[in-house]
């Protein structure tokens, strides 16, 4: 969305209007574990355009049809992961109401082989989602600081949980890129996999999604940012603020 509005509101060179309907015609609207929403596995297709568009309370054509606003939707979104994690149908380490965030991410490696009587299958860097996959064990912690907007009553105490119960996953700048609990560790098995790594397109999200969290001061900013109006406005965005 942050693409569309950035392309449609262009001085020079702006997108036809027909193109933001015709990229909103594939969406697909899902009722799972009790939540209606526009579905998209990983947080942070949730989460990205977010970061810098103000979403609550304005409409498109087709959030107006399903009665909601995107922020809505990644709220519920971020619910549907928790709610994922509690069920752990694939019987993952960890998983439960404090141990959720599953997105592009970090994992320990293209590998398989046997965990505690269950073969198991582990991926590099993919795209994880909830609940259609792929998952292998790993999630990833700035994630869920990304969703801090959307539905900080979840995400405090999950954060508070990893800090408290896993050091291993705080990084000397913020919680580490994603870790495994799942995936044997060679030492200690309780430790399972951790990233060694930290990425700029991850902690970039955490701290401006924790600053509008706090102050809402980059909605502010592109709210007063005309390009952003316009082409929110050529692709069917009414209400709130608009």
């Amino acid at each position: 969305m942050l693409l569309y509005a950035l392309g449609l509101g262009s001085p020079t060179y702006p997108l036809p209007t027909d193109s933001y309907a015709a990229w909103s015609s594939s969406y697909q609207w899902k009722n799972i574990y009790g939540y209606e929403l526009l579905y998209g596995g990983p947080l942070f297709i949730h989460q990205y355009s977010h970061v810098f568009v103000d979403f609550r309370g304005i409409q498109d054509a087709f959030a107006r049809e399903k009665g909601i606003d995107y922020c809505e939707n990644s709220r519920r979104a971020t619910y549907v992961q928790q709610a994922y994690a509690i069920r752990n149908p694939l019987g993952f380490a960890g998983y439960g109401q404090h141990f959720w965030g599953l997105t592009a991410s970090d994992g320990p490696g293209w590998t398989t082989g046997r965990v505690r009587g269950i073969e198991r299958s582990f991926f590099d860097y993919v795209a994880r989602g909830a609940p259609s996959g792929p998952d292998d064990g790993t999630v990833a912690p700035w994630a869920v600081v990304a969703s801090l907007p959307f539905a900080p009553e979840i995400v405090l105490p999950t954060v508070q949980h990893f800090q408290d119960v896993y050091p291993q996953v705080t990084g000397e700048y913020c919680l580490r890129c994603s870790f495994n609990l799942t995936f044997p560790h060679e030492g200690d098995a309780g430790l399972g996999w951790t990233s060694p790594y930290h990425f700029g397109i991850n902690l970039g999200p955490v701290v401006l999604m924790c600053e509008n969290y706090r102050s809402g001061f980059l909605w502010r900013l592109t709210r007063a940012c005309p390009y952003f109006a316009t082409g929110l406005r050529r692709a069917g965005f009414t209400n709130g603020w608009l």
